[in-house]
């Protein structure tokens, strides 16, 4: 099957996977169900790429493990987060905007961008394993899978470190400023980008991998400009004021040492 061909069907395949997202999204009324699924259709778009392509098998069989580790780790950590809880306030108040047409809205606004958007991202994860050379694992591909495992490694740990601090009521309004968050306002931000970097190194490797450069360059955005870290710092001094404080001495994204604040 031609390049272009399985690239069709990767699209067709995740479309439809958001589609059937969108229609229980429809049923109970909750357009967030989105973010659970997010990391899902990339796992499906590299089962489309791995059944549909003649590369070299063990390129193949490195990257696939590597995107259902993640993509799974994600759906249990998101859903586990939001389940039981209201729609996310995003999608609630473009709803509360359209509250008769949102449920068609939604489908294009959210669902059908996304899934495009996930496509365009997984194209690394296409040239891998489409390509048959070099017919050899190499040291570009080892390298790739460190940087994926040192972003995976920022990403859960992050999310983990979170987790544990948010559950300990004595914390409540209080900014996370320990572990992986003393050297970085966003490790699973920063996490997420670095092994998106990783898949992208991979496919650098194989002939004609570096012209995916765009999808962790859009992945990267997506994470700094649009759903990350512009959005979560847009209203989190509010609801927490230490956090000007938190933001004047530790990085925003690249991990590194605190600023220390001249004596008085």
């Amino acid at each position: 099957m031609t390049f272009v061909e399985t690239a069709g069907l990767g699209l067709a395949a995740v479309l439809v996977f958001m589609t059937l997202v969108w229609l229980v999204s429809v049923l109970i009324r909750n357009a967030g169900i989105v973010d659970i699924f997010w990391g899902i259709g990339f796992l499906l778009a590299a089962l489309t790429y791995f059944a549909l392509t003649d590369g070299f098998l063990a390129r193949k069989a490195l990257v696939l493990p590597l995107v259902a580790v993640w993509s799974l780790r994600l759906f249990g950590y998101i859903t586990s987060r939001n389940l039981g809880h209201a729609e996310d306030y995003r999608y609630r108040a473009w709803r509360e905007r359209s509250p008769r047409d949102f449920w068609w809205i939604s489908y294009f606004q959210v669902f059908l961008l996304q899934g495009f958007l996930l496509w365009v991202i997984s194209f690394p994860l296409l040239v891998a394993m489409h390509s048959e050379e070099p017919g050899r694992l190499t040291v570009v591909d080892a390298l790739g899978s460190l940087l994926w495992a040192v972003g995976f490694l920022f990403e859960a740990v992050g999310d983990y470190q979170l987790a544990r601090f948010k559950a300990d009521p004595e914390n409540k309004g209080k900014v996370m400023r320990s572990g992986l968050w003393r050297y970085t306002r966003h490790p699973n931000y920063f996490g997420d980008a670095t092994l998106w970097w990783g898949f992208f190194v991979i496919a650098a490797g194989v002939p004609w991998g570096w012209t995916t450069v765009f999808a962790p360059v859009l992945m990267t955005t997506l994470l700094l400009r649009v759903s990350g870290v512009a959005l979560l710092e847009r209203t989190i001094t509010k609801r927490r004021p230490e956090y000007a404080d938190y933001a004047e001495t530790t990085s925003a994204f690249l991990p590194w040492f605190p600023k220390r604040r001249p004596a008085a």
